[in-house]
């Protein structure tokens, strides 16, 4: 056995400053922390190169004294905890007093600082835990914390660590993080010389978080305020329309600090129940109080969870708070029809009956082109079919027969007649609505009159069509199979054709989808999507797939980084795989609108006709078959 000996003191503080101190946002936030602690009413953050290379905070604090200020780079040093019954009640965000020297063990730190009832302030520098000079300096009330060359004397740190954008959004959210625990501190943050984020420090919760998470976030608001059992909630919950595809804008602050409680969490999702849909999460901002003898926030390193000594008041407290809220501040939620344009650039299109019928569109045609075949007006009794009335059942199999043949001959049809005709492969847009029918483009592609006769039957719930081919009868699933056609449409592609979009679409998204984002730029061009970072949060959308054209961008973009989010260490090819996926699942005729039996045949040749098209991208079934000989044993003509 080797021969045991005392660490160097230098390595030991290595060693120590490693459980401490991650990447530059975990600098920031302890440094942060001890700017609050010390009762600052304004902080600002500057970095640069993610914080690799450059970290300023700067605040207005009670400062640090002149005999003190060496004393705080010690490890175990702090101004907070004095007893061992101190930490049954911690009421402030440090306490353990590792911050300063962790920092200080692997970058090159210099503080300048003036405490009250000082007249000339401190320069203090320490490189590496080593103390390089001390000096007066005329400076204000405060501190102000300069970290550069971050693991600079520990190079395999430097491995670990991402992207310069990665970094900096990390510290981005910490600030964002801190801003929202303490709504009655304005904080400031630069990045690479741009500011990025400043709250008023006015005390108002909702105007931090409009500063912080966005004009339109917090329009979607509730409020909470709420006390039960010596626990008080208060703060802002989503509308249930607002919830969102993931957990990534929950925040929970127990007595002003962020954590991740899992009790909170919990009684916030149940307080929900039967108002959203399953598969969406609720956005939050709520603090929670609380004595600070019930709860334990030394049990983490990153001090990120807490312990309660009974969780159940504060389950109960946060439940009924978001409850009650919902009941009585919630809306129902309102519908609105944009009459404007989708924003694309489109030299030439040719339109298709609209699917959704009301309300009516009034389009201007172009004129027909007589090298397309031409679509008879579809007669009257299928029209019965969409207004969901029965007609007669031999006029219906009679008209539809008709109808067929109308189709098959190709008749004349006079212009003012006959729908306007569609050019295989185009998805027009009407009034932000994707109007489609699709191209009859199978994979197997069999000769005209070898092709088996697909009959329409009709549509039951306006989500199922029911046709006919051969001695079989088929249920569609119109949702899940047009989901699939577009996605292979999309997979089919090298690169998808984009569209320019005249006024380019901003979205707000988490911190974590917005670096996904931003790291899955290369798929998403390939996907015809063109964003770029437009600061904060948000990503500035300037094209999108052509096919796609008239999908609500906003909403897919989110539930792209949603993906992105969950799935952020898979492969390059299966990042891809669900920008398509998700990009169809939005752009996808839904269940429950109305659709033109000229559509919903189209639908059930692409159906039945392409092996291709079984499944959807989700793995639900497109369609199930019903045999001829199945259907007369259930009525007792056959045994």
């Amino acid at each position: 056995m080797a021969k045991i000996q005392v660490l160097d003191k230098h390595v030991a503080e290595l060693i120590a400053a490693g459980e401490v101190v991650e990447r530059p946002a975990s600098v920031v936030k302890e440094l942060m922390e001890n700017t609050i602690d010390a009762g600052a009413k304004h902080v600002t953050v500057e970095i640069r190169d993610g914080g690799t290379s450059y970290i300023r905070i700067t605040d207005d604090g009670c400062g640090i004294h002149r005999e003190d200020v060496a004393t705080a780079f010690l490890r175990h040093a702090t101004s907070k905890v004095r007893t061992e019954e101190d930490l049954g009640c911690i009421g402030t965000l440090g306490f353990r007093g590792e911050a300063l020297a962790s920092v200080a063990a692997v970058a090159k730190v210099e503080v300048t600082t003036c405490a009250d009832g000082e007249i000339v302030g401190t320069r203090y520098v320490i490189h590496g835990g080593e103390e390089i000079l001390v000096e007066d300096a005329g400076c204000a009330r405060g501190s102000t914390f300069v970290v550069e060359d971050l693991f600079y004397n520990i190079p395999a740190r430097m491995k670990f660590l991402k992207k310069d954008v990665s970094e900096g959004n990390a510290v981005a959210g910490v600030v964002e993080r801190l801003a929202l625990s303490h709504p009655e501190i304005g904080v400031k943050f630069i990045r690479n010389g741009r500011t990025e984020l400043q709250t008023p420090g006015n005390g108002d919760l909702l105007s931090c978080i409009h500063a912080v998470l966005g004009k339109q976030f917090a329009s979607t608001l509730i409020p909470v305020e709420y006390t039960m059992g010596g626990v008080s909630v208060s703060g802002y919950i989503c509308k249930p329309e607002g919830c969102r595809p993931n957990r990534t804008m929950q925040h929970y602050f127990v007595n002003d600090r962020y954590v991740k409680t899992q009790t909170a969490m919990v009684a916030v999702e149940r307080a929900y129940k039967g108002m959203i849909m399953v598969g969406r999460f609720p956005a939050c901002v709520l603090h929670i109080h609380l004595p600070t003898e019930t709860v334990d926030a030394n049990v983490h390193p990153a001090k990120i969870e807490v312990r309660f000594i009974n969780e159940k008041p504060v389950f109960d407290a946060v439940y009924y708070g978001v409850r009650s809220a919902l009941e009585t501040k919630g809306s129902i939620r309102q519908m609105s029809i944009q009459t404007d344009s989708a924003p694309f650039i489109k030299e030439s299109v040719s339109l298709t009956p609209p699917i959704v019928e009301k309300p009516s569109v009034t389009v201007a045609a172009k004129p027909i082109r007589k090298d397309l075949p031409s679509f008879p007006k579809a007669p009257a009794f299928l029209d019965l079919i969409v207004d969901d009335e029965r007609p007669n059942a031999n006029a219906l199999a009679d008209g539809t027969n008709e109808f067929l043949d109308s189709i098959s001959k190709n008749k004349e049809v006079t212009e003012e007649s006959a729908p306007v005709e569609p050019k295989a492969g185009t998805e027009p847009i009407l009034n932000n609505t994707t109007v489609v029918l699709a191209a009859e483009e199978p994979q197997r592609i069999l000769p005209e009159e070898e092709k088996p006769a697909v009959l329409l039957v009709g549509e039951v719930f306006k989500t199922y069509i029911l046709a006919q081919m051969g001695d079989s009868l088929f249920i569609i699933d119109k949702h899940a199979a047009h989901e699939r056609i577009l996605y292979n449409k999309l997979k089919a592609q090298s690169r998808v054709d984009e569209q320019m979009l005249l006024t380019p679409v901003s979205v707000t998204v988490s911190r974590e989808e917005h670096t996904a984002l931003l790291d899955a730029l290369p798929e998403l061009e390939k996907a015809g999507i063109s964003v770029e970072d437009f600061g904060g949060s948000s990503v500035l959308v300037r094209s999108f797939p052509l096919l796609l054209a008239g999908t609500d961008i906003e909403n897919t973009i989110r539930e792209i980084a949603s993906g992105l989010t969950d799935g952020s260490r898979e492969v390059q090819s299966a990042k891809l795989d669900w920008i398509y996926h998700s990009s169809a699942c939005r752009a996808a005729i839904k269940a429950g609108d109305s659709s033109r039996p000229v559509e919903l045949l189209d639908l059930a040749k692409q159906v039945l006709l392409d092996d291709a098209i079984r499944f959807c991208p989700h793995g639900r079934p497109v369609c199930v078959e019903m045999t001829k000989k199945e259907l007369e044993k259930q009525f007792g003509r056959i045994l």
